[in-house]
């Protein structure tokens, strides 16, 4: 057996200062180590070009490493002061928006050019869509208890009730947020001190990850920018459970947030694993309503703790105007026909493009079944005709419904993250549409889809993105391909 060649310029778990020199798509900012046998590229997540980083190589080849951030030693001159406290998840809150949108721009089209073989990327490029709210955005917020705290004057960790987010790559240890983090509510997170010093005068036990027990797990918060309302959810393990009044919590939610508190949800989740909600765990009503009501483009959207449901409505809104823009850019293909809306979560694109044409009947499909139930409610609720909604697997649904061939004009696509499998996206091109609108929010696996579309002889006529997370390093990406 042939002898692995070690590398000659890092090892596993060696811990470098590295100066960060560029960018690549995803929030890999890139160092290079330089010496007499060549220059070597190290990829460090979370980091900007200017930082010189501490960071632990995690996995290497001949031609680059990977590294985990471990702190940020010097600060890149581009970035500024801001007066919200650092959380791991927003990595560039401190960098100015615009060049935050720059990078994403230049890193994204060269997906296209390296990985889906489009040249003329550039050319084909429509427009850069930013977020209405570049703070304070987020409807959703999940912050977590721990046993173990985070010292930031001496870098350790330490035994501390907290309540707040991980460290970034530190499963195990809590850091308290103490003020507002300009991702969430202020008047909330202003207040989530007063939350963490309730539970800890209960004097029961946060969550220890590596002991795997404790009661206080997680606090869970989703607004609705509709009505301004906050609903919670409180989840612990059923241990010593008895000892904690949930009503009392409830009135002294009320006491800080008065009419905004829509409900409080418990949660009781016993499962070792680091999740919120268990599979085998019940939730339960304490106080008020269960549901918050959303509206987006005019359409009103019924919100429970476990919906799926746009981070950043105000986003999402100008998102899904581009996506019916590209599918209404040519009605004939859309009126009076059969449009596909697969992989369609709640519903919510297909609803507006149901709303803003004559006579389209509208086919929605999602693995997710209790997405589809809310997709059918919401549609319910807006009194919007001609949608029929399945919980299917898209590539079983098309196999076994093959009266769709030939038949559909145009398709919208909105997988996960992984993207589309190729057997699915095969069925998908043997459906034969004239256009397809594909939504990614990674436009990595959707460069990658976009290669076998080519071969399968569509080609984009129209490229745009959409920064629905600013300060993180996540773009989601709107692309209109015809068949040439």
């Amino acid at each position: 057996m042939p002898r692995r060649e070690r590398n000659k310029f890092v090892k596993r778990n060696q811990i470098l200062e590295l100066k960060i020199e560029d960018y690549a798509f995803g929030g890999k900012g890139i160092a290079r180590i330089h010496s007499d046998e060549g220059s070597f590229v190290v990829f460090v997540p979370n980091t900007l070009p200017g930082q010189l980083v501490k960071a632990q190589i995690k996995k290497s080849s001949k031609k680059y490493a990977e590294a985990k951030l471990i702190d940020v030693l010097q600060p890149s001159e581009d970035e500024i002061e801001v007066p919200f406290q650092d959380i791991p998840g927003a990595p560039y809150i401190q960098l100015p928006i615009e060049l935050q949108h720059q990078y994403k721009k230049e890193s994204t089209l060269s997906l296209f050019k390296r990985i889906g073989k489009v040249e003329n990327i550039e050319d084909l490029f429509d427009e850069f869509i930013t977020s209405p709210n570049v703070f304070h955005y987020r409807n959703k917020m999940e912050y977590g208890f721990s046993a173990i705290g985070y010292d930031r004057i001496n870098k350790t960790d330490k035994d501390e009730f907290t309540l707040g987010f991980k460290r970034r790559g530190v499963w195990w240890m809590g850091d308290n947020l103490e003020k507002d983090s300009g991702l969430f509510d202020k008047q909330f997170e202003d207040h989530l001190k007063n939350i963490r010093k309730y539970c800890l005068e209960t004097g029961l036990a946060p969550w220890h990850g590596p002991k795997k027990e404790g009661f206080f797990r997680y606090f869970v918060v989703r607004k609705s920018y509709k009505t301004d309302e906050l609903l919670f959810n409180l989840v612990t393990t059923s241990y010593d459970l008895p000892k904690f009044d949930l009503n009392k919590f409830a009135n002294f939610l009320v006491d800080l947030f008065g009419d905004r508190v829509a409900g409080l949800l418990h949660t009781i989740n016993d499962e070792v694993g680091d999740r919120t909600i268990a599979t085998s765990g019940s939730i339960d009503l304490v106080y008020g309503k269960d549901k918050i009501v959303e509206e987006l483009l005019g359409l009103n959207f019924e919100i429970s703790m476990k919906s799926f449901f746009q981070t950043n409505p105000k986003s999402a809104e100008k998102l899904y105007t581009k996506v019916v823009d590209y599918v209404l850019e040519d009605k004939s293909k859309v009126d009076n026909t059969v449009v596909m809306d697969l992989f369609c979560g709640t519903g919510t694109i297909g609803q507006i493009v149901a709303s803003k044409s004559d006579n389209a009947k509208i086919v929605g499909v999602d693995i997710v079944a209790s997405a589809i139930e809310d997709a059918k409610e919401n549609a319910k609720r807006n009194g919007i005709d001609g949608l029929k909604f399945y919980a299917a697997d898209v590539g079983k649904f098309l196999t076994q419904h093959p009266q769709y061939q030939n038949k559909i004009k145009t398709i919208i696509l909105d997988p996960a993250r992984a993207g589309i499998m190729p057997k699915t996206l095969q069925k998908i091109i043997n459906l034969n549409p004239d256009r397809m609108v594909y939504v990614s929010c990674n436009p990595a696996t959707q460069a990658r889809d976009t290669e076998l579309l080519r071969e399968a002889g569509y080609t984009i006529k129209k490229i745009s993105l959409v920064d629905q997370f600013p300060h993180t390093a996540h773009i989601e990406t709107v692309v209109l391909f015809e068949k040439s």
